[in-house]
């Protein structure tokens, strides 16, 4: 698979240089050519790492199942990242595949997300759900981020089994 999209990228490279060198085609239409391709090459990069299982930065879903979640605390050289692995929940069921989220390292999410781990390896499921941060202004509207969620975590409700 790796080689595959390396070979791709290569080939399309190829393709462009050719294109570029030996064609006749008018300087303007070169020119879109070329960012063409480089468009293609940012959006094609974002579907690879989306593909390959790297956590999204994406927001989180409304409400989720929390399964896993790994604490990248800041230091002098990294801002600290919080990964959580979780299961959205739809129709009032979870989702049959997890996905991983990277969030932006936050200390009160860090005791939230610490709290949730420490009641479920008690055996106690813990659901999230997540609201839109209230009085958030500036260019937000650009790039909805989880930053811009306010994320609560609480026990799962036990299900309630019908009476015989």
């Amino acid at each position: 698979m790796t080689l595959a999209v390396v070979l791709s990228f290569a080939v399309l490279l190829l393709l462009l240089a050719l294109a570029l060198l030996h064609s006749r085609w008018p300087g303007w239409l070169k020119g879109l050519l070329v960012a063409g391709v480089a468009v293609f090459y940012f959006w094609a990069d974002d579907a690879v790492h989306s593909m390959w299982g790297w956590p999204s930065a994406d927001p989180l879903p409304e409400r989720f199942v929390l399964l896993a979640a790994v604490i990248d605390e800041p230091t002098a050289r990294s801002a600290g990242a919080l990964y959580v692995w979780l299961n959205a929940i739809e129709n009032g069921k979870p989702v049959t595949q997890p996905r991983a989220y990277k969030l932006p390292y936050a200390k009160d999410l860090h005791a939230l997300l610490n709290e949730g781990i420490k009641k479920s390896r008690q055996g106690v499921s813990q659901m999230g759900t997540t609201s839109p941060k209230v009085g958030k202004r500036g260019f937000s509207w650009l790039r909805p981020g989880s930053d811009e969620q306010e994320i609560k975590i609480r026990d799962l409700p036990v299900p309630q089994l019908p009476e015989k």
